[in-house]
């Protein structure tokens, strides 16, 4: 059985410099979908409401990983991983905690 897992907003980016040169808008902002230090506690592994679609799929493989008690020695925390999004030009990156049991 999964346990809860909390996802954590750490950090949002924009990689001014890459995207004047690539963005086709070059108004671009950093990401509006996520806010730093937002939080979504999920009770199983399934994509929370309001939740980005490109964000999920690609903290998905982690999001499983972690629900199910994976832990990375990379990682000082038990139970943790950082994970990030894959825009290129404007990053979020996220922690994911499994909570409880």
């Amino acid at each position: 059985m999964a346990r809860q897992l909390k996802i954590t907003v750490l950090k949002k980016d924009l990689y001014r410099d890459l995207a004047d040169e690539y963005a086709a808008d070059k108004s671009i902002t950093a990401c509006s979908m996520f806010e730093e230090g937002q939080v979504f506690i999920l009770d199983k592994p399934d994509k929370p409401d309001g939740f980005c679609s490109w964000a999920w799929a690609d903290l998905h493989r982690d999001v499983i990983a972690v629900a199910f008690g994976a832990n990375y020695r990379w990682i000082n925390c038990e139970n943790t991983i950082i994970s990030c999004c894959t825009d290129g030009l404007r990053p979020v990156t996220f922690k994911l905690e499994g909570i409880g049991d």
